[in-house]
């Protein structure tokens, strides 16, 4: 097949049917004065095929990051505004079909001002929502799920509310159980203030399901949990969700070639086992907290919470507050309340790389969510402007070069150009304060750890209510913190922005497969590894999202991976139905290989720098967590089994 032929696919399923001519209105202008330029352009092609517009344009469009600066002459914007005018609003102007896939290419090459290559059209035209993937139910050829086959999805956050909406498409009964009240998974924990997304907004959701209603281009977590509530509210998800349960184990039963999960109910501690034919454990790395381990902790007279179980009802106004962390989630909370604080003291484990991103807290024009909601094809473009900044173009950013020293403070000339960009930015907002810089300043390569954007966090600390102290901390005392220097502080509340438990990315979760596989047995001493970060020799029809070295941590978004793995998933069970067995597991030989071949990779990426540290590692140093190929190669590899690789039985 070309890589200019897309998989089976549904072309332009996503996008609404618009009704043109458009009235010529006030909303309309403004929106064209002030959506995206490039976009726009985009969309005038869309509807005319008309290239010589792009040939007018090309010279004048450059990547955001090569040459910021430059200004595109106004007399081609005006001529623009003008045509597109024209076709939205003049009967027979827009042409009905699509342009073909070659134009489309060259359309997209012109958008973003540098070449997008074969092998990333399919990736593209489906994340950017103009194709999806046909409803396999619908296909005439396709074997059935026999009655009675039934998954088990375990989360219902953004993968297994997703996972949700497949299966349903797929024809699979399916049945999601989820520990919360409700949907959105860590979207709907996490509310403590500022809390927000680094992945950009129109990016960072389902590529069929693109909302023109976010209201920064960064979403806060009120945006997200009221996305992912839509999106059950649209698909009718509920019914499959049996909430407010938590899975305790799952165990393999050979003889039925079914697997028995027991849950329990949260609240009444009620039991029961669920037999179900196939698994997908959607829960993801941020799904488990716990309070940090400091003497004393339990003595703490006032207010002490986690971020991620932090009370919306907690009164910060004029109290002396502590925060523990200085990691993304500290940086939101600190920029977010240090106007309503009396003092607060943020105490410093360990350093992060900030990144100045003006659009991190910037809002979403009135105008430019018009024109989301009602130019034809105006989102699908912009999501794919978004999408490519924020994907691929990044890999080179972590990839040593072998002319670097191999213990140095970067990686690459790439790699240190984004050094002295984020150091930049650091002199200047802290240029009265040489002491943070000295402070701040981390002593390995940029995204060798995940980087932190800068919301406000470091015109925070500049506050003169603001101390950041990197002591380590000795206790906590009743009523404050005493450190290992003698210092000690008075608080009102101390908040905990310590992160994770990503040590264990199955947490507590007893799973046990065919034979002897005990999973907390293959997995000991954080030895995790799978096939594809999805699937385990051992332990037939299990399925999980963003397993070891599955990770999306060069760029992206986790959205892409868990599309990918999801659409994966169910191509090995229409592959095994198809084939009349009952399981399907990757071989060990088709394991050792992957393996093998993820750790020959990482030898050239950033995570194994030596000073690289951080929760993409295990305990022992080994990156467990980041997929170090690019998004296009897993979601190419992904779309469906290596048949040679899987075992039926």
């Amino acid at each position: 097949m070309s890589t200019m032929q897309h998989h089976s696919a549904e072309r332009g399923s996503t996008a609404p049917v618009h009704q043109l001519p458009m009235q010529d209105s006030p909303e309309l202008k403004a929106a064209l004065e002030q959506a995206n330029l490039q976009t726009l352009l985009m969309v005038y092609v869309h509807l005319t095929h008309d290239e010589s517009m792009l040939e007018t344009f090309k010279v004048h469009i450059h990547p955001p990051y090569t040459n910021p600066d430059y200004q595109i002459p106004q007399d081609c914007i005006d001529d623009l505004r003008e045509k597109l005018l024209y076709v939205l609003t003049t009967p027979g102007a827009a042409r009905n079909e699509d342009p073909p896939l070659a134009l489309m290419q060259k359309m997209m090459t012109v958008s973003v001002g540098e070449p997008v290559e074969n092998e990333f059209i399919p990736m593209v035209l489906e994340q950017s929502g103009f194709q999806r993937t046909a409803a396999r139910k619908e296909k005439a050829e396709r074997t059935p799920p026999p009655p009675g086959f039934k998954v088990l999805v375990i989360g219902a956050g953004l993968t297994g509310l997703l996972a949700s909406i497949e299966l349903e498409r797929a024809g699979y009964d399916h049945v999601v159980i989820e520990k919360n009240e409700e949907v959105g998974g860590t979207w709907w924990k996490n509310r403590y203030p500022g809390v927000g997304v680094d992945t950009p907004s129109h990016f960072y959701s389902y590529s069929f399901e693109i909302s023109p209603e976010w209201n920064h281009y960064h979403p806060h977590g009120a945006d997200m949990r009221e996305y992912f509530r839509s999106v059950a509210d649209k698909y009718d998800l509920r019914r499959h969700i049996r909430f407010e349960t938590r899975v305790l184990s799952l165990v393999f039963d050979e003889a039925t070639a079914l697997w028995n999960v027991t849950v329990e109910n949260v609240k009444t501690g009620e039991r029961d086992v669920i037999r179900a034919n196939a698994i997908f454990n959607a829960f993801g790395p941020a799904d488990r907290w716990s309070l940090p381990n400091i003497p004393g902790i339990d003595s703490f007279r006032g207010v002490l919470t986690h971020s991620a179980g932090y009370d919306e009802g907690i009164d910060l106004k004029g109290k002396k507050v502590a925060v523990i962390g200085t990691g993304a989630s500290s940086a939101q909370i600190v920029a977010t309340i240090v106007g309503e604080v009396e003092e607060m003291v943020v105490f410093m484990r360990t350093k992060h790389w900030m990144i100045n991103n003006p659009e991190v807290t910037k809002e979403v024009p009135e105008a430019v969510k018009w024109a989301l909601r009602h130019i034809p094809h105006y989102k699908e473009w912009f999501r794919f402007r978004v999408f490519w900044f924020a994907a691929d173009g990044l890999y080179p950013n972590v990839v040593k070069d072998p002319n670097y020293p191999e213990d140095g403070i970067a990686v690459s000339a790439l790699n240190e150009g984004m050094r002295q960009y984020a150091l930049s930015h650091m002199r200047h907002k802290l240029a009265s304060r040489p002491d943070l810089i000295e402070k701040l300043t981390p002593d390995f390569p940029i995204f060798s750890k995940r980087i932190v954007m800068d919301a406000g966090w470091y015109d925070a600390l500049v506050q003169s209510h603001v101390t950041l102290d990197d002591t380590p901390i000795a206790e906590i005392l009743p009523d404050g913190i005493r450190m290992k220097n003698g210092t000690e502080y008075k608080f009102d509340v101390i908040i905990c922005a310590t992160g994770f438990n990503h040590g264990k990315l199955v947490k507590d979760l007893v799973i046990k497969g065919r034979g002897d596989h005990d999973l907390a047995v293959d997995w000991a001493d954080e030895e995790e590894r799978a096939y594809m970060g999805t699937t385990i020799p051992g332990y037939p029809n299990y399925f999980m999202s963003v397993g070891p070295n599955a990770g999306p941590n060069h760029a992206g978004g986790l959205n892409i991976v868990s599309e990918a793995q999801v659409h994966y998933m169910i191509e090995c069970l229409d592959h095994m139905i198809a084939n009349g067995a009952r399981t399907i597991e990757p071989t060990q030989d088709a394991f050792a290989r992957h393996n093998r071949r993820i750790d020959d990779r990482m030898k050239h990426m950033i995570w194994t720098h030596p000073k690289a540290k951080s929760y993409y590692q295990n305990s022992k140093g080994r990156p467990v967590g980041p997929w170090p190929f690019r998004l296009v190669d897993m979601w190419n590899e992904m779309r469906g089994p290596v048949q040679s690789d899987y075992r039926l039985d």
